[in-house]
């Protein structure tokens, strides 16, 4: 489990310098609304279980989940390795 807990927080700390502009995007990776919701109902996760997972207020994962507000940074990272391997990833982060 730690190989991918490893994984994800290498991503994590990409997105960050990518954010920062110190690195350019391999690829972007734009998501909505639709897709937010749908990854977190992937899992079988409640909001505020999902929102507790991954360390956000429940109240910012109902405003990406409605449009309101996209997520950035390290959020996305994180959003963007649980679409890609729900399983480790949530495994990594279960505490």
């Amino acid at each position: 489990m730690s190989r991918f807990f490893e994984e994800l927080m290498e991503s994590v700390q990409q997105m960050d310098e990518i954010v920062q502009g110190r690195q350019v995007p391999s690829r972007l990776f734009d998501i909505d609304a639709l897709q937010v919701r749908s990854i977190r109902k992937s899992t079988g996760l409640s909001q505020v279980r999902f929102a507790e997972m991954i360390d956000v207020q429940v109240a910012t994962l109902r405003n990406w989940e409605q449009g309101r507000r996209e997520p950035t940074g390290p959020a996305k990272a994180l959003l963007r390795a649980i679409r890609n391997d729900p399983e480790h990833v949530l495994k990594a982060l279960a505490y």
